[in-house]
């Protein structure tokens, strides 16, 4: 049988939409990623906030045990129930959430770091150390977060006087001050190789300047971590540095592929989709994977090539000519050519099978509570589960 016949019998009985995962792609991508970041002498910490499954992380990770970072508390329980206890939960910590981190370092024996980038964020962290002094779960370990480029949260990286307030509340407090975070977030918007290699270089150098005034003034820092998936991707040297966290590298999608930072054919995840119905008047073909299926993003819309809501391919993964989901409802895909497209619409009958490349892998993800993976020969081989929620 052919590789198209083969992949549509192993489809025809999964009931769509649902989301298919390309295990060989993924074990390449992250293959690359792994030596790329061994050359150039740092640890690899994978962000775990797209993949949301064990399945996935343990693939990802360098052991058992992690280094993995996570951006909710959620996926923090689960990945350590499963005996994932090196992790760093990477948004700002709220007090409120001090006790639920405080759970999961108890129950787990993990070690969950946090993130800050205030005083009164310390200040609220040394008043919880105080109040738990039970050794499990304390001293709680933190990163402080310095901004690389202006793309959200962190301290400036000149700023010396609130680097050192925020280390010396936390030292006093007793809490274990690891290290500064960045993330270059501000790369996501580039494409060409050299101004994200740019990029990169200043996330570098931030984070090495940061650490150089906690430093100066007698506090720790042992941990300077970055991380993006383009800088990942494209950084030249990382001197100084100690980690780099990158996540949707492990997936790929159509917007990192815009930017450079993987092919198409390197995409993992695909929505299968069937087709129920045709407006051949207009040069549509209607399929059952609408935005609750593909997510709302259209990223993609702000790169040079507007790829809908994601390319159309056959059964094996490969894509139509210039077939793209031109429009979606929440439960309709509108199926088209691109604008001004000189090929020919595919004749696909009622109940063929579709897959669809997603605009953003952590968005589509998040529709779905498990992937359906994908052998080399395109047979489906196991169904592994995935988590939601905060």
């Amino acid at each position: 049988m052919a590789v198209t016949d083969v992949a549509a019998d192993s489809l025809a009985a999964l009931d769509t939409p649902c989301l298919l995962l390309d295990e060989a792609r993924l074990t390449a991508n992250v293959a690359r990623m792994r030596a790329r970041l061994a050359g150039l002498g740092v640890a690899f910490r994978p962000h775990l906030k797209t993949a949301k499954s064990l399945d996935v992380a343990r693939r990802a990770m360098t052991g058992p045990r992690g280094p993995a970072m996570v951006s909710t508390l959620r996926e923090a329980a689960y990945f350590a129930e499963g005996g994932v206890t090196d992790l760093t939960y990477g948004v700002g910590i709220a007090p409120q959430k001090l006790d639920r981190v405080g759970g999961i370092r108890r129950q787990y024996g993990a070690d969950l770091a946090i993130v800050l980038d205030s005083v009164a964020q310390a200040e609220a962290v040394a008043a919880w150390v105080a109040a738990n002094r039970d050794p499990v779960c304390a001293p709680l370990p933190v990163l402080i977060e310095v901004d690389a480029d202006g793309h959200r949260s962190g301290v400036a990286p000149d700023d010396a006087g609130t680097l050192t307030a925020i280390g010396r509340v936390l030292v006093a407090g007793g809490a274990v001050l690891r290290g500064v975070l960045l993330h270059a977030g501000d790369s996501y918007g580039l494409s060409e190789p050299e101004r994200i290699a740019a990029a990169a270089e200043v996330e570098r150098a931030a984070g090495v300047a940061a650490a150089g005034h906690l430093r100066a003034a007698g506090l720790p820092c042992p941990v300077v971590s970055i991380g993006s998936t383009p800088t990942a991707r494209f950084a030249e040297a990382l001197d100084g540095v100690t980690e780099v966290r990158a996540g949707v590298f492990m997936f790929g999608d159509l917007f990192q592929a815009g930017i450079g930072t993987c092919a198409t054919g390197d995409i993992v995840l695909s929505v299968l989709a069937t087709v129920i119905g045709h407006q051949r008047a207009k040069g549509w073909i209607i399929v059952d994977a609408g935005w609750m299926a593909l997510s709302r993003d259209r990223g993609t819309a702000r790169q040079a090539v507007d790829q809908g809501y994601g390319i159309v391919c056959d059964p094996a993964g490969t894509p139509y000519p210039d077939l793209i989901v031109r429009d979606a409802n929440q439960e309709h895909g509108i199926v088209a050519l691109r604008p001004g497209s000189a090929a020919a619409l595919p004749d696909l009958a009622l109940g063929a099978r579709l897959r669809i490349l997603p605009n953003h892998a952590c968005a589509t993800a998040a529709q779905h509570g498990s992937y359906h993976v994908l052998d080399a020969a395109g047979r489906v081989s196991a169904t592994w589960p995935r988590i939601a929620g905060w």
